[in-house]
């Protein structure tokens, strides 16, 4: 079994928003980090509710460990850990009340482990959550995620809002995480210098409709911008050109294959691309 998660063809239409997703389709291989990115409305958060059967999807499949998951499947849900960004628990709950009820939720729940997050995050257990800052609170989150063993961890927007150092700190757990070879993570972010960091495919959404997935260093080592004069630009073989964007002076061509297109286009500065700037050629470039 290669993947952990599967979309084929996912769709949801909602009639009062006018707001669909169309055809989702993406794979999640185990022992890996997906990033997950497109702009607010996307649909980032409505997929994650259709891989999570909280928002029934109106067609297509989405398989969880080979299989597709129903709502009598408790103890498929056992194996996946789930950050939302935002409120994850009652603000008036300490660390130590919600230990004594997530040990009611989950078969696996380990207290060892989670007294051991505490204590690595700095976390006061008896604590009210309300008094915790934004980057306790979602420490805390990930901390209750990974205290019941999944192997799929879902993280919507985990990493928002939070200060360098914190970041990072999680971002080492991730990387901790997938060390496990049965271990994946679907992580949806902004911020996509954490994806650079971290994430070994990046899966690309826009207006409820999948881009591209492709693999880190795929985007890294091969993928490309050229930076052309316009008469550079008339020269080129469309072939070559993904999308195209004109900016004042200047007209940046998305390529495929770096070397290649050195040894082509001699004249032309070809700069290797960010997630970022990938993303937004890639939504607001031009087709040939």
């Amino acid at each position: 079994m290669e993947n952990i998660l599967e979309l084929q063809q996912v769709s949801k239409t909602f009639s009062k928003s006018n707001f669909a997703l169309e055809n989702v389709t993406f794979s999640l291989p185990y022992g890996s980090i997906m990033g997950f990115v497109g702009e607010n409305g996307a649909g980032k958060t409505t997929t994650i509710g259709c891989i999570l059967n909280t928002i029934a999807k109106d067609s297509g499949m989405v398989k969880l460990f080979g299989k597709e998951m129903t709502d009598a499947d408790t103890d498929m849900r056992e194996k996946i850990g789930v950050v939302y960004d935002g409120d994850n628990f009652p603000a008036y709950w300490t660390a130590a009340q919600l230990a004594k009820v997530m040990s009611g939720f989950y078969k696996q729940w380990d207290n060892i482990l989670f007294q051991k997050f505490l204590k690595e995050y700095k976390l006061p257990a008896n604590q009210k959550i309300k008094q915790y800052s934004r980057g306790m609170t979602m420490k805390l989150a990930i901390a209750v995620a990974l205290s019941h063993h999944p192997q799929l961890l879902i993280l919507d927007e985990a990493t928002g809002g939070l200060d360098p150092v914190v970041r990072d700190e999680m971002l080492d757990t991730f990387l901790d995480f997938v060390q496990e070879e049965d271990h994946s993570i679907l992580l949806s972010s902004h911020i996509t210098s954490d994806l650079e960091k971290v994430a070994d495919y990046i899966t690309f959404i826009h207006n409820g409709k999948l881009i591209m997935t492709v693999s880190k260093n795929d985007l890294v080592y091969n993928y490309a911008v050229m930076r052309c004069r316009e008469n550079q630009f008339l020269a080129l073989d469309p072939a070559d050109i993904i999308v195209y964007r004109k900016r004042d002076f200047q007209i940046d061509v998305l390529v495929s294959d770096c070397k290649a297109m050195q040894r082509k286009y001699k004249e032309i500065v070809i700069d290797h691309v960010s997630v970022d700037e990938f993303f937004l050629l890639l939504v607001r470039g031009d087709h040939v």
